[in-house]
């Protein structure tokens, strides 16, 4: 009995002692916080700048674009009546200044000067006949009626005479210099109609402004749209960042500049993790985040939550939107002992 005594009394202050050693690693051992983010990537809606009627769609959802692609063939009939309408009024503004620019046909010319040379003969004539009838009527052989109508007809050849000579003049100056500017500026203006006309024709075919994927396809072939209607979605998948929301006791940890390590379970697997080095380049807080505690304790205060933004050392094309990313913390490391990993 005394040696069962023994023996048990033995065993329980062992077991003692291995309790105070568990609990003593225990509490040595530093707590580890995970904190859960979300990759995110810039995101471009592309809209119709023209209405019209969706003709062909020529990419699909998980395409790779570049700058320049065609994604969308419309059919616009509006436009392309505006196009030919104002390809019409060019030639005609067009031809109007050709004629200011040329002036008169030698044709043109050459019969205004036999008009005024016709209406010189004449109006010579008239003046000889006059000059003759006012002899005779000073003689007294001719009536002053006879005079009087000689004189009226002289008068009347002379004003056809010097219009027909203004108009052969005409013929050959051209047109004025303020007529050749309106000419000049009317089709200035039709081709900026046309300009216009075809930069709508132009928008019409959607072309990809960056280089990405196609997240999403909202509309399908046939369908009509009206200006400003979003019509898919791209995302440029060199520009990733992840989002974590991390409390101000830990936030000495997530200063700007500083990196961390961070594990992506959707591109995982069970013997291999994926893991990607973040540097952190926005803080801001979040107040509908926050935890508030009581500030009448001694020992109490207001936690706030901020939201980390970090992007990842190299962009990875198969991160997608919405990956989680796992992100473990020793929350008794010091701002002095995270610093920045070298490069």
């Amino acid at each position: 009995m005394k040696k069962a005594i023994i023996a048990l009394i033995i065993i329980s202050v062992l077991g003692i002692i291995a309790y105070g050693l568990f609990k003593s690693k225990q509490n040595s051992e530093p707590e580890i916080i995970t904190l859960q983010g979300q990759m995110q990537m810039q995101q471009t809606s592309i809209a119709a700048k023209v209405p019209g009627r969706i003709a062909q769609i020529l990419v699909t959802e998980g395409d790779a674009v570049t700058v320049g692609q065609q994604l969308i063939e419309m059919d616009s009939p509006e436009i392309n009546a505006k196009i030919n309408q104002a390809r019409a009024g060019k030639q005609m503004a067009q031809s109007q200044l050709d004629k200011a620019e040329n002036g008169a046909r030698p044709q043109e010319i050459a019969q205004a000067k036999v008009a005024w040379q016709a209406n010189k003969a004449a109006s010579d004539l008239a003046a000889n006949t006059y000059e003759r009838i006012n002899r005779l009527y000073e003689e007294g052989l001719m009536a002053r009626q006879k005079r009087d109508e000689a004189l009226a007809q002289s008068l009347a050849t002379q004003d056809q005479t010097e219009a027909a000579r203004l108009q052969y003049e005409l013929a050959k100056e051209g047109a004025r210099d303020e007529d050749k500017s309106a000419a000049t500026a009317q089709v200035a203006q039709v081709d900026a109609q046309l300009d216009e006309a075809l930069a709508a024709k132009k928008e019409a075919n959607l072309k990809s402004p960056i280089a990405g994927i196609v997240d999403s396809v909202i509309v399908s072939p046939g369908e009509v749209i009206g200006q400003g209607v979003p019509i898919l979605t791209l995302v440029d998948t060199n520009n990733q960042w992840v989002v974590l929301n991390v409390t101000e006791t830990y936030l000495n940890q997530f200063a700007i500049g500083q990196q961390f390590i961070g594990t992506i379970p959707a591109l995982s697997s069970t013997e291999r993790p994926y893991s990607k080095q973040f540097t952190v380049y926005a803080t801001s807080t979040l107040s509908d985040f926050a935890t508030w505690r009581p500030t009448n304790n001694d020992d109490g205060f207001d936690v706030r939550t901020f939201e980390i933004k970090a992007r990842p050392t190299s962009p990875d094309a198969r991160i997608r939107s919405g990956m989680s990313v796992i992100v473990r913390i020793n929350p008794q490391v010091s701002h002095s002992s995270t610093r920045n990993p070298p490069e």
